[in-house]
């Protein structure tokens, strides 16, 4: 009883919902505070981990793979994306594929590796075919287009998206999990993974502009250039994907400076409070043919540019270790895997060096493939290159110590070239061409 009166049923009633609903809510505010505190902990997984979550595999764009590569391949399906290509797929942990393209309703897509089947396709800017992608550990990607960089969750559905000057051509992780990001025209920006913050005052490569000196100063279009980054051409001042030592948190670009005689490949370090350039080395003569690549100690930075050298540098100094004359532009890449380099390209053919220290050595050689695209190195000694044979572009497997071929498959019907191969952590083989076709073989038991 309260003051005399006995409470009603209904009265009772009212005062035990109000209690359970208080309750709930509480639970509830609960709930939403350690859903919205648990933004702020980071356990998604970053880095090489399974599949092929970054253009080059891992941070250090090595190109090759820790997975066992089988010897004995078969056409598990092959199907158009809908649109050309220009960059390599990306394969999630969990074996999912994503590609860019340039489309009417279409510009990321992305499959399941077992069947081929789509699941989702997402228009964007039509600077994405262009531009970089990374993938996360439980598969959110992260996708440079016009002018920005977009992050989406495996199922296509949009997580943020942050601005850029430019279009994000490289697009990497650093060693504390965020996202490295660099555009054809110079913005640097460490982004959180996962609302895309900047983490660091963004980073010019090309200097800030003099709006005192050029007050009517316009921003370029974001996809100024592109169409010279395939060549490592003038009009397209970082053309490459970056190398990043995730352990010192140093990384590597190529640039050429507008009015400069050759392109440059300068070492830069993000150490979590801003972004600081270490030291230039101006030696890429008519351009960068390839992205840089590390070896597997950090300790060297391989880089190849239009006038057909390989060259190894010193990673702590600039200082140029050896130049290797290859007789054409090791174009897109350098497959780096146990001191054996294999370079990239389409005009050359299958060659693997050596690295001896203050010099290279030719290993072996087959000028009897030529090459169309990038070979790639797996575990166990063996690779994977795309070279026609007679009228059609082949699948090769080959032993990385000798060169020699041990199975063919052919692309049915592709033509052209290809933008990349890639390794899944099943030891799937995955074959993308320019003119937008997917080839996944699968190892046969």
């Amino acid at each position: 009883m309260r003051n005399g009166r006995r409470r009603t049923g209904r009265e009772r009633r009212t005062r035990t919902g109000a209690k359970v609903l208080a309750l709930a809510s509480a639970g509830l505010f609960t709930l939403t505070a350690c859903a919205y505190g648990s933004t702020k902990v980071d356990d998604i997984g970053v880095g090489p981990g399974k599949g092929w979550p970054l253009a080059f595999r891992d941070a250090h764009n090595s190109g090759s793979s820790p997975v066992t590569g089988s010897r004995k391949l078969a056409l598990n399906w092959s199907r158009p994306v809908g649109g050309p290509v220009a960059q390599p797929v990306t394969i999630g942990g969990d074996g999912q594929l994503y590609v860019t393209t340039r489309a009417n309703a279409c510009n990321i897509v992305s499959f399941q590796m077992p069947t081929g089947r789509k699941r989702f396709c997402n228009p964007m800017g039509p600077s994405a075919v262009d531009g970089g992608s990374a993938v996360d550990g439980i598969g959110n990607v992260y996708v440079g287009d016009d002018g920005a960089v977009n992050s989406f969750n495996n199922l296509g559905q949009p997580r943020w998206r942050t601005q850029a000057a430019g279009t994000p051509v490289s697009v990497q992780f650093t060693g504390d999990g965020n996202v490295l990001s660099v555009t054809q025209s110079g913005q640097v920006d460490v982004l959180s993974r996962q609302t895309g913050d900047r983490q660091v005052s963004t980073f010019q490569l090309l200097g800030e502009p003099d709006f005192l000196t050029n007050p009517s100063l316009s921003r370029p279009p974001d996809r100024q250039g592109l169409e010279d980054c395939a060549t490592g051409g003038p009009q397209c001042p970082i053309a490459n994907v970056s190398a990043v030592d995730q352990k010192s948190g140093r990384f590597y670009a190529t640039v050429w400076k507008p009015g400069d005689k050759a392109a440059a490949l300068i070492a830069l370090t993000y150490g979590g409070k801003d972004v600081h350039v270490d030291w230039t080395a101006q030696l890429l003569e008519q351009g960068s043919a390839t992205s840089p690549a590390l070896s597997a100690d950090g300790s060297t930075v391989y880089v190849g540019d239009n006038t057909n050298r390989l060259m190894a540098v010193d990673a702590a100094t600039g200082h140029t270790k050896w130049v290797q004359d290859l007789g054409f532009p090791a174009r897109g890449g350098i497959s780096v895997a146990d001191g054996l380099l294999v370079p990239a390209g389409d005009e050359g053919h299958l060659v693997a060096l050596r690295d001896r220290g203050s010099s290279a050595e030719i290993a072996w050689e087959r000028k009897d493939l030529e090459l169309r695209g990038r070979p790639v190195q797996t575990a166990g000694g063996t690779g994977y290159t795309v070279a026609p044979i007679g009228d059609k572009l082949t699948l090769v497997t080959f032993d990385t110590k000798t060169g020699a071929t041990v199975q063919s498959n052919e692309l049915p019907g592709a033509e052209g070239t290809t933008v990349a191969t890639a390794v899944g952590d099943q030891g799937e083989v995955v074959v993308t061409t320019r003119i937008g076709e997917l080839f996944v073989f699968k190892p046969e038991k």
